[in-house]
Protein backbone atom coordinates (compact mmCIF):
# COMPACT_ATOMS: atom_id res chain seq x y z
CA UNK A 1 0.00 0.00 0.00
CA UNK A 2 2.83 2.06 0.39
CA UNK A 3 4.02 2.01 -2.84
CA UNK A 4 0.88 2.86 -4.47
CA UNK A 5 0.46 5.63 -2.04
CA UNK A 6 4.13 7.11 -3.01
CA UNK A 7 3.39 6.65 -7.17
CA UNK A 8 -0.15 8.30 -6.75
CA UNK A 9 1.79 11.36 -4.67
CA UNK A 10 4.87 11.34 -7.62
CA UNK A 11 2.13 11.22 -10.43
CA UNK A 12 0.21 14.48 -8.66
CA UNK A 13 3.70 16.43 -8.20
CA UNK A 14 4.49 15.24 -12.00
CA UNK A 15 1.30 16.62 -13.40
CA UNK A 16 1.20 19.51 -11.37
CA UNK A 17 4.55 20.44 -12.66
CA UNK A 18 4.42 19.18 -16.00
CA UNK A 19 6.79 16.81 -16.00
CA UNK A 20 5.63 14.49 -18.54
CA UNK A 21 8.74 12.21 -18.43
CA UNK A 22 8.06 11.51 -14.47
CA UNK A 23 4.31 11.20 -15.05
CA UNK A 24 4.54 8.43 -17.38
CA UNK A 25 7.35 6.31 -15.30
CA UNK A 26 4.68 6.49 -12.78
CA UNK A 27 1.82 5.30 -14.89
CA UNK A 28 4.21 2.41 -15.91
CA UNK A 29 5.12 1.67 -12.10
CA UNK A 30 1.23 1.75 -10.87
CA UNK A 31 0.48 -0.67 -13.80
CA UNK A 32 3.47 -3.17 -13.27
CA UNK A 33 2.23 -2.93 -9.43
CA UNK A 34 -1.06 -3.88 -10.51
CA UNK A 35 -0.04 -6.55 -12.80
CA UNK A 36 2.13 -8.12 -10.18
CA UNK A 37 -0.29 -8.04 -7.73
CA UNK A 38 -2.78 -9.64 -10.19
CA UNK A 39 0.00 -12.52 -10.65
CA UNK A 40 0.42 -12.87 -6.91
CA UNK A 41 -2.73 -13.41 -6.57
CA UNK A 42 -3.52 -15.95 -9.14
CA UNK A 43 -0.46 -17.62 -8.10
CA UNK A 44 -0.97 -18.18 -4.68
CA UNK A 45 -4.58 -19.16 -5.41
CA UNK A 46 -3.42 -22.05 -8.27
CA UNK A 47 -1.55 -24.01 -5.36
CA UNK A 48 -2.27 -26.59 -3.05
CA UNK A 49 -0.45 -29.39 -0.94
CA UNK A 50 -0.77 -32.86 -0.42
CA UNK A 51 1.03 -34.78 2.10
CA UNK A 52 1.49 -38.55 2.46
CA UNK A 53 3.14 -40.65 5.29
CA UNK A 54 4.24 -44.19 5.53
CA UNK A 55 2.66 -44.77 8.52
CA UNK A 56 0.85 -42.99 11.69
CA UNK A 57 2.38 -44.90 14.60
CA UNK A 58 5.77 -45.40 15.45
CA UNK A 59 8.25 -46.65 18.02
CA UNK A 60 11.01 -44.74 19.33
CA UNK A 61 14.29 -45.43 17.01
CA UNK A 62 11.91 -45.38 13.88
CA UNK A 63 12.33 -43.53 10.70
CA UNK A 64 9.30 -41.79 9.28
CA UNK A 65 9.08 -40.66 5.56
CA UNK A 66 6.66 -37.73 4.69
CA UNK A 67 6.32 -37.04 0.80
CA UNK A 68 4.73 -33.06 0.07
CA UNK A 69 3.20 -33.11 -3.11
CA UNK A 70 2.83 -29.17 -4.58
CA UNK A 71 0.08 -29.24 -7.03
CA UNK A 72 -0.27 -26.17 -9.21
CA UNK A 73 -3.62 -26.04 -10.86
CA UNK A 74 -3.60 -23.47 -13.44
CA UNK A 75 -1.90 -23.38 -16.55
CA UNK A 76 0.40 -20.16 -15.58
CA UNK A 77 3.31 -21.19 -14.36
CA UNK A 78 4.47 -20.11 -10.61
CA UNK A 79 7.74 -18.75 -10.97
CA UNK A 80 8.56 -19.32 -7.39
CA UNK A 81 6.50 -20.98 -4.12
CA UNK A 82 8.55 -21.11 -0.76
CA UNK A 83 7.18 -24.98 0.64
CA UNK A 84 7.43 -25.00 4.37
CA UNK A 85 6.00 -28.20 6.24
CA UNK A 86 5.68 -27.28 9.79
CA UNK A 87 6.13 -29.42 13.00
CA UNK A 88 5.97 -28.37 16.64
CA UNK A 89 8.87 -26.31 18.43
CA UNK A 90 8.79 -28.80 20.99
CA UNK A 91 9.25 -31.50 19.03
CA UNK A 92 12.38 -29.83 17.88
CA UNK A 93 13.52 -27.95 20.78
CA UNK A 94 15.82 -30.18 22.55
CA UNK A 95 19.43 -32.18 22.03
CA UNK A 96 18.67 -34.67 20.42
CA UNK A 97 15.86 -33.47 19.49
CA UNK A 98 12.07 -35.55 19.82
CA UNK A 99 11.65 -35.63 16.21
CA UNK A 100 15.14 -35.40 14.26
CA UNK A 101 14.72 -34.21 10.57
CA UNK A 102 16.32 -35.70 7.94
CA UNK A 103 16.58 -33.63 4.62
CA UNK A 104 14.69 -30.19 4.29
CA UNK A 105 11.68 -29.43 5.00
CA UNK A 106 11.71 -26.03 3.58
CA UNK A 107 12.28 -25.80 -0.39
CA UNK A 108 11.87 -22.89 -2.99
CA UNK A 109 10.52 -24.62 -5.90
CA UNK A 110 9.40 -23.34 -9.75
CA UNK A 111 6.13 -25.25 -10.79
CA UNK A 112 4.95 -25.13 -14.41
CA UNK A 113 1.32 -25.19 -15.08
CA UNK A 114 -0.60 -28.44 -14.59
CA UNK A 115 2.31 -29.95 -12.95
CA UNK A 116 3.37 -30.43 -9.93
CA UNK A 117 6.69 -30.78 -7.63
CA UNK A 118 8.06 -33.07 -4.82
CA UNK A 119 9.57 -32.25 -1.48
CA UNK A 120 10.73 -35.72 0.64
CA UNK A 121 11.95 -35.78 4.12
CA UNK A 122 12.41 -38.05 7.01
CA UNK A 123 11.79 -37.78 10.71
CA UNK A 124 13.71 -39.73 13.56
CA UNK A 125 11.74 -40.70 16.61
CA UNK A 126 13.94 -40.37 19.40
CA UNK A 127 11.12 -39.54 22.19
CA UNK A 128 7.42 -40.68 22.38
CA UNK A 129 4.77 -38.55 21.81
CA UNK A 130 1.94 -37.16 19.74
CA UNK A 131 2.96 -34.90 17.25
CA UNK A 132 1.47 -32.93 14.50
CA UNK A 133 3.17 -32.82 11.13
CA UNK A 134 2.19 -29.72 8.88
CA UNK A 135 0.55 -28.03 7.69
CA UNK A 136 2.14 -27.44 5.11
CA UNK A 137 2.82 -23.20 4.60
CA UNK A 138 3.01 -21.80 1.08
CA UNK A 139 4.37 -18.58 0.42
CA UNK A 140 4.77 -16.46 -3.94
CA UNK A 141 4.76 -13.25 -4.71
CA UNK A 142 5.60 -11.67 -8.05
CA UNK A 143 8.79 -11.73 -9.91
CA UNK A 144 10.03 -8.90 -7.83
CA UNK A 145 8.56 -9.63 -4.61
CA UNK A 146 6.59 -6.35 -4.23
CA UNK A 147 3.42 -8.90 -3.04
CA UNK A 148 3.44 -11.63 -1.44
CA UNK A 149 1.16 -13.68 -0.59
CA UNK A 150 0.97 -16.87 2.07
CA UNK A 151 -1.58 -19.94 2.22
CA UNK A 152 -2.03 -23.17 4.67
CA UNK A 153 -1.91 -26.05 1.37
CA UNK A 154 -2.76 -29.00 3.32
CA UNK A 155 -4.31 -30.33 6.26
CA UNK A 156 -1.91 -31.68 8.74
CA UNK A 157 -0.89 -35.47 9.45
CA UNK A 158 -0.88 -36.99 13.06
CA UNK A 159 2.35 -39.18 14.41
CA UNK A 160 1.52 -41.04 17.55
CA UNK A 161 5.33 -42.78 18.16
CA UNK A 162 4.68 -45.19 21.81
CA UNK A 163 6.96 -45.08 24.30
CA UNK A 164 9.82 -47.57 25.13
CA UNK A 165 8.79 -50.73 27.27
CA UNK A 166 11.82 -52.15 28.75
CA UNK A 167 10.96 -56.10 29.72
CA UNK A 168 10.86 -56.32 33.51
CA UNK A 169 13.47 -59.04 35.34
CA UNK A 170 14.60 -59.97 38.27
CA UNK A 171 11.87 -60.64 40.60
CA UNK A 172 9.89 -64.37 41.23
CA UNK A 173 6.28 -64.41 40.48
CA UNK A 174 5.68 -65.92 43.09
CA UNK A 175 7.38 -63.86 45.86
CA UNK A 176 6.56 -60.61 47.31
CA UNK A 177 5.95 -57.93 44.68
CA UNK A 178 4.27 -54.80 44.29
CA UNK A 179 2.48 -56.06 41.15
CA UNK A 180 1.07 -59.75 41.96
CA UNK A 181 -1.04 -61.32 44.06
CA UNK A 182 -0.90 -59.29 47.57
CA UNK A 183 -3.08 -60.81 50.65
CA UNK A 184 -4.94 -57.98 52.33
CA UNK A 185 -4.58 -57.03 56.15
CA UNK A 186 -8.90 -57.04 56.35
CA UNK A 187 -11.48 -59.26 55.15
CA UNK A 188 -13.32 -57.24 52.95
CA UNK A 189 -12.96 -59.66 49.84
CA UNK A 190 -13.08 -63.25 51.27
CA UNK A 191 -12.79 -65.95 48.21
CA UNK A 192 -14.94 -68.36 48.86
CA UNK A 193 -13.16 -71.23 46.94
CA UNK A 194 -10.26 -71.40 49.86
CA UNK A 195 -12.03 -72.41 52.88
CA UNK A 196 -9.53 -71.19 56.06
CA UNK A 197 -11.87 -72.91 58.52
CA UNK A 198 -15.04 -73.08 60.29
CA UNK A 199 -16.56 -70.98 63.11
CA UNK A 200 -19.63 -71.17 65.55
CA UNK A 201 -22.79 -69.90 63.89
CA UNK A 202 -23.54 -66.38 64.06
CA UNK A 203 -27.27 -64.48 63.03
CA UNK A 204 -27.06 -63.09 59.60
CA UNK A 205 -25.02 -65.53 58.24
CA UNK A 206 -26.14 -67.19 54.80
CA UNK A 207 -27.00 -70.53 54.24
CA UNK A 208 -24.72 -71.17 51.77
CA UNK A 209 -21.85 -70.34 54.73
CA UNK A 210 -23.09 -73.17 56.86
CA UNK A 211 -20.61 -76.20 56.82
CA UNK A 212 -22.94 -79.36 57.13
CA UNK A 213 -20.20 -81.72 58.28
CA UNK A 214 -19.15 -80.05 60.99
CA UNK A 215 -22.74 -78.88 62.03
CA UNK A 216 -23.41 -82.80 61.95
CA UNK A 217 -20.52 -83.33 64.14
CA UNK A 218 -20.97 -81.21 66.55
CA UNK A 219 -24.87 -81.20 66.68
CA UNK A 220 -24.81 -77.21 66.18
CA UNK A 221 -24.75 -75.29 63.72
CA UNK A 222 -21.15 -73.65 62.03
CA UNK A 223 -20.29 -71.69 59.08
CA UNK A 224 -17.36 -71.75 57.00
CA UNK A 225 -14.37 -69.00 57.27
CA UNK A 226 -12.98 -67.69 54.00
CA UNK A 227 -9.58 -67.07 53.18
CA UNK A 228 -9.04 -63.21 52.42
CA UNK A 229 -9.10 -62.73 48.36
CA UNK A 230 -5.92 -61.64 47.29
CA UNK A 231 -5.28 -58.63 45.13
CA UNK A 232 -4.27 -59.48 41.08
CA UNK A 233 -3.38 -56.75 38.84
CA UNK A 234 -2.51 -53.01 39.23
CA UNK A 235 -3.97 -49.82 38.77
CA UNK A 236 -1.09 -47.13 37.51
CA UNK A 237 -0.66 -43.73 39.23
CA UNK A 238 1.21 -41.51 37.42
CA UNK A 239 2.10 -38.18 38.86
CA UNK A 240 2.29 -35.64 35.94
CA UNK A 241 1.98 -32.43 37.48
CA UNK A 242 4.28 -30.24 36.17
CA UNK A 243 5.65 -28.80 39.46
CA UNK A 244 6.50 -32.23 40.64
CA UNK A 245 9.70 -31.98 37.96
CA UNK A 246 12.55 -29.76 38.19
CA UNK A 247 13.08 -28.47 35.22
CA UNK A 248 16.91 -28.60 34.86
CA UNK A 249 15.50 -32.06 34.85
CA UNK A 250 13.28 -32.07 31.81
CA UNK A 251 12.63 -33.76 29.68
CA UNK A 252 14.88 -36.81 31.19
CA UNK A 253 12.62 -37.67 34.72
CA UNK A 254 9.26 -37.27 32.85
CA UNK A 255 10.16 -39.69 30.37
CA UNK A 256 11.60 -41.96 33.20
CA UNK A 257 8.35 -42.18 34.39
CA UNK A 258 6.66 -42.68 31.60
CA UNK A 259 8.50 -45.62 30.30
CA UNK A 260 8.23 -46.96 33.70
CA UNK A 261 4.62 -46.90 33.55
CA UNK A 262 4.59 -48.68 30.30
CA UNK A 263 7.00 -51.50 31.37
CA UNK A 264 4.93 -52.43 34.40
CA UNK A 265 1.57 -52.20 32.57
CA UNK A 266 3.21 -54.39 29.71
CA UNK A 267 4.62 -56.83 33.12
CA UNK A 268 0.95 -57.40 34.11
CA UNK A 269 -1.00 -57.58 31.03
CA UNK A 270 1.62 -60.57 30.34
CA UNK A 271 0.95 -61.94 33.59
CA UNK A 272 -2.51 -62.19 32.47
CA UNK A 273 -3.91 -59.85 35.05
CA UNK A 274 -5.98 -56.86 34.92
CA UNK A 275 -3.91 -54.04 34.37
CA UNK A 276 -5.18 -49.92 34.26
CA UNK A 277 -3.86 -46.17 34.50
CA UNK A 278 -4.92 -42.81 36.11
CA UNK A 279 -2.57 -39.90 35.49
CA UNK A 280 -3.39 -35.88 35.79
CA UNK A 281 -1.43 -35.40 33.10
CA UNK A 282 -2.61 -34.00 29.68
CA UNK A 283 -3.57 -35.49 26.76
CA UNK A 284 -1.98 -34.18 23.68
CA UNK A 285 -4.70 -34.79 21.31
CA UNK A 286 -6.63 -31.93 23.44
CA UNK A 287 -4.27 -29.01 22.13
CA UNK A 288 -5.40 -30.13 18.08
CA UNK A 289 -6.65 -26.99 15.96
CA UNK A 290 -9.37 -28.02 13.38
CA UNK A 291 -9.85 -24.77 11.43
CA UNK A 292 -8.12 -22.34 9.20
CA UNK A 293 -6.40 -24.18 6.75
CA UNK A 294 -7.50 -22.34 3.42
CA UNK A 295 -6.97 -19.01 4.85
CA UNK A 296 -4.84 -16.33 2.78
CA UNK A 297 -3.00 -14.54 5.38
CA UNK A 298 -0.31 -11.66 5.53
CA UNK A 299 2.44 -12.94 6.69
CA UNK A 300 4.27 -16.64 7.28
CA UNK A 301 4.34 -16.09 10.82
CA UNK A 302 0.37 -15.39 11.22
CA UNK A 303 0.24 -18.56 9.01
CA UNK A 304 2.83 -20.72 11.06
CA UNK A 305 0.22 -19.91 14.46
CA UNK A 306 -3.11 -20.19 13.08
CA UNK A 307 -2.13 -23.59 11.43
CA UNK A 308 0.01 -25.47 14.44
CA UNK A 309 -1.18 -27.18 17.28
CA UNK A 310 -2.15 -24.78 20.82
CA UNK A 311 0.08 -24.74 23.33
CA UNK A 312 -1.56 -25.03 25.75
CA UNK A 313 -4.84 -27.02 27.15
CA UNK A 314 -7.11 -26.07 30.06
CA UNK A 315 -8.77 -28.75 30.28
CA UNK A 316 -8.29 -30.63 33.93
CA UNK A 317 -10.21 -34.04 33.05
CA UNK A 318 -7.66 -36.55 34.45
CA UNK A 319 -6.90 -39.26 31.80
CA UNK A 320 -8.35 -42.83 32.77
CA UNK A 321 -8.16 -46.07 31.36
CA UNK A 322 -10.50 -48.35 33.40
CA UNK A 323 -8.66 -51.59 35.46
CA UNK A 324 -9.66 -54.51 33.36
CA UNK A 325 -8.20 -57.74 31.48
CA UNK A 326 -8.49 -57.94 28.00
CA UNK A 327 -6.08 -57.87 25.16
CA UNK A 328 -6.48 -54.16 24.20
CA UNK A 329 -5.88 -53.04 27.51
CA UNK A 330 -2.58 -52.45 27.22
CA UNK A 331 -2.86 -51.25 23.78
CA UNK A 332 -5.16 -48.30 25.18
CA UNK A 333 -2.37 -47.18 27.99
CA UNK A 334 0.24 -47.29 25.80
CA UNK A 335 -1.68 -44.93 23.45
CA UNK A 336 -2.54 -42.68 26.53
CA UNK A 337 1.12 -42.95 27.94
CA UNK A 338 2.27 -41.65 24.30
CA UNK A 339 -0.22 -38.57 23.96
CA UNK A 340 0.54 -37.92 28.00
CA UNK A 341 1.93 -34.07 28.66
CA UNK A 342 3.16 -32.19 31.70
CA UNK A 343 0.02 -30.28 33.18
CA UNK A 344 -0.65 -27.39 35.78
CA UNK A 345 -4.29 -29.19 36.21
CA UNK A 346 -4.63 -31.33 38.80
CA UNK A 347 -1.81 -32.10 42.10
CA UNK A 348 -1.69 -35.52 43.12
CA UNK A 349 -3.68 -35.43 45.81
CA UNK A 350 -6.51 -33.77 43.87
CA UNK A 351 -6.11 -36.57 41.23
CA UNK A 352 -6.70 -39.30 43.71
CA UNK A 353 -9.71 -37.82 45.29
CA UNK A 354 -11.42 -37.48 41.95
CA UNK A 355 -10.28 -40.96 40.66
CA UNK A 356 -10.00 -43.10 43.89
CA UNK A 357 -13.79 -44.39 43.29
CA UNK A 358 -13.11 -45.75 39.89
CA UNK A 359 -9.98 -47.50 40.91
CA UNK A 360 -10.62 -51.37 42.16
CA UNK A 361 -9.33 -52.32 45.66
CA UNK A 362 -8.41 -55.61 44.16
CA UNK A 363 -5.78 -54.24 42.18
CA UNK A 364 -3.04 -52.83 43.67
CA UNK A 365 -2.01 -48.96 42.93
CA UNK A 366 1.21 -48.49 41.93
CA UNK A 367 2.29 -44.89 42.39
CA UNK A 368 5.01 -43.42 40.36
CA UNK A 369 6.21 -40.30 41.61
CA UNK A 370 9.01 -37.54 41.27
CA UNK A 371 8.58 -35.04 44.43
CA UNK A 372 6.73 -36.01 47.96
CA UNK A 373 4.95 -32.91 49.11
CA UNK A 374 3.00 -33.53 52.60
CA UNK A 375 -0.22 -33.46 50.83
CA UNK A 376 0.78 -35.96 48.52
CA UNK A 377 2.27 -38.00 51.19
CA UNK A 378 -1.13 -38.14 52.72
CA UNK A 379 -3.21 -38.90 49.51
CA UNK A 380 -1.28 -42.11 49.13
CA UNK A 381 -1.83 -42.97 53.28
CA UNK A 382 -5.41 -41.79 52.68
CA UNK A 383 -5.66 -44.68 50.03
CA UNK A 384 -3.88 -47.17 52.30
CA UNK A 385 -5.87 -46.58 54.85
CA UNK A 386 -9.28 -47.27 53.01
CA UNK A 387 -8.05 -50.65 52.02
CA UNK A 388 -5.39 -50.25 48.69
CA UNK A 389 -2.26 -51.96 48.35
CA UNK A 390 -0.45 -48.94 47.45
CA UNK A 391 3.46 -49.01 46.64
CA UNK A 392 5.33 -46.03 45.72
CA UNK A 393 8.13 -45.65 42.66
CA UNK A 394 10.10 -42.53 43.34
CA UNK A 395 11.42 -41.41 40.09
CA UNK A 396 14.77 -39.38 41.83
CA UNK A 397 18.29 -39.85 40.82
CA UNK A 398 20.41 -39.54 44.08
CA UNK A 399 19.87 -42.11 46.94
CA UNK A 400 19.94 -39.55 49.68
CA UNK A 401 16.97 -37.99 48.08
CA UNK A 402 15.14 -41.73 47.70
CA UNK A 403 15.84 -42.87 51.11
CA UNK A 404 14.61 -39.25 52.88
CA UNK A 405 11.15 -39.53 50.59
CA UNK A 406 11.01 -43.30 50.69
CA UNK A 407 10.86 -42.71 55.28
CA UNK A 408 8.32 -40.42 55.21
CA UNK A 409 6.37 -43.24 53.01
CA UNK A 410 7.51 -45.29 55.28
CA UNK A 411 5.59 -43.78 58.37
CA UNK A 412 2.49 -44.08 56.66
CA UNK A 413 2.77 -47.97 55.86
CA UNK A 414 3.84 -48.03 52.07
CA UNK A 415 6.87 -49.62 50.64
CA UNK A 416 8.97 -47.75 48.13
CA UNK A 417 11.57 -48.61 45.39
CA UNK A 418 13.71 -46.32 43.62
CA UNK A 419 13.58 -45.21 40.05
CA UNK A 420 17.13 -44.41 39.79
CA UNK A 421 17.56 -44.18 35.42
CA UNK A 422 15.82 -45.70 32.72
CA UNK A 423 18.49 -48.93 32.92
CA UNK A 424 16.91 -49.75 36.75
CA UNK A 425 12.97 -50.40 35.36
CA UNK A 426 14.37 -53.30 34.25
CA UNK A 427 15.22 -54.80 38.09
CA UNK A 428 12.43 -52.49 39.54
CA UNK A 429 10.29 -55.61 40.82
CA UNK A 430 13.50 -57.24 42.00
CA UNK A 431 15.43 -54.46 44.10
CA UNK A 432 15.17 -54.89 47.87
CA UNK A 433 12.18 -53.00 48.73
CA UNK A 434 11.70 -50.29 51.02
CA UNK A 435 9.51 -51.30 53.88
Amino acid sequence: MRWYVGAILILAVAMGLGLSLLAYAMYALLAMMLLNRFIARSWIEQLSAQRSTNCKTAEVGDVVAVAVNVRNSGKMTVGWVLVEDLLPRSALRFNPPALKVRNKRLQLSKVPGNSSVLMNYQLECNQRGYYQIGPTVLETGDIFGLHRRYKVGSEPNYLLVYPEVVPIEGYDIATTRPIGEIQLTHRMFEDPTRIAGVREYMAGDPLNRISWRATARTGELHSKVYQPSCIAGATILLDFYRSSFKPDNEPFRSEIAVTAAASLANAVYQMGQQVGLVTNGRDAADRIRCEGWDHDYRSREAAQMAAGMQDESDRLRPVIVETRRGPEQFQSILENLARVELSDGLNLPELVLETEGRMPRDASVIAIISALTPENALALAELHRRGFAVTAIINVYEQSEFAALAGRLLAEGIPSRHLKSKESIAMICGQQMVA
